[in-house]
């Protein structure tokens, strides 16, 4: 028997599925189909975006089975930007593109973070990719070492949206330690005003593996941010933070209820 929902709270609004903002956008490294049916079971009101790391989606033996439950959970399936990366480098995109769609994905990412692509092939590897499917177009490089210039992730985030991406994410990959992100995990500010400039933040998915990192990013742009890259094991503590219910958020987000009472 699942218990009914506490509404005792006043908190922030909260978009509810399917959602266009507010978007919660998980990373699989590779979880058992069995797994993935029992977690959404608890926490799949709250995510919309189930992304298949890497290549993990060309190993798993029981891909189709978990495609099957997250449609069930009414979830989008994506399939990693590194699996779309090998293949464009090998030159079997097509056959990537008809294998995508053949096991029934809803959505790819495109990225460069790993391979080098010029501005128009990324762009004629965009458009294919929108005539099939949603597209999450990934800017900034996964190379520690890679220049981050705000006008450049701009640029880019504008002409993602302008061959077909459904939405810009942001790279700061599983440890927030690039891109997006200094070595240290602090957000570099001058590139996220930079594209929320450029396109708006409600056309962004800002990677944010890091817990301080999703605060900064709700406390600046509201409980309905876009947040990407959260680990399957954190998407409740996620919600929480989204709603003020937990202390990194509280006194921003959690303002109708008035101050926190001494008892």
């Amino acid at each position: 028997m699942v218990n009914a929902a506490p509404d005792f709270l006043t908190l922030p609004a909260r978009a509810v599925k399917p959602r266009r903002s507010g978007i919660t956008h998980v990373l699989d490294k590779g979880l058992p189909v069995d797994e993935v049916d029992a977690v959404l079971g608890v926490c799949g009101a709250y995510v919309d975006v189930w992304k298949l790391g890497w290549g993990t989606a060309y190993l798993d033996p029981g891909l189709r089975r978990k495609l099957a439950v997250l449609g069930r959970h009414d979830v989008l399936a994506c399939v990693g930007g590194t699996l779309l990366e090998v293949a464009w480098h090998q030159g079997v995109e097509s056959e990537f593109l008809d294998w995508a769609a053949d096991v029934g994905f809803p959505c790819v990412e495109v990225s460069c973070g790993a391979v080098t692509m010029s501005p128009d092939q990324r762009r004629r590897l965009t458009e294919a990719a929108a005539e099939r499917f949603v597209v999450f177009s990934e800017i900034g490089s996964k190379d520690i070492t890679a220049d981050v210039d705000p006008e450049v992730w701009a640029r880019d985030a504008s002409d993602a949206l302008a061959t077909g991406a459904t939405w810009v994410v942001t790279e700061g990959r599983e440890s927030g330690t690039v891109g997006l992100y200094d070595r240290d995990g602090s957000v570099r500010e001058p590139v996220v005003d930079a594209v929320v400039g450029a396109v708006g933040s409600g056309r962004v998915l800002f990677e944010a593996p890091r817990k301080d990192q999703q605060a900064w990013l709700l406390r600046r742009f509201g409980a309905d941010t876009n947040l990407a890259n959260i680990a399957v094991t954190e998407v409740l503590g996620l919600e929480a933070l989204r709603l003020g219910l937990r202390a990194d958020t509280l006194a921003t987000l959690n303002t109708a209820s008035g101050p926190v009472r001494a008892r």
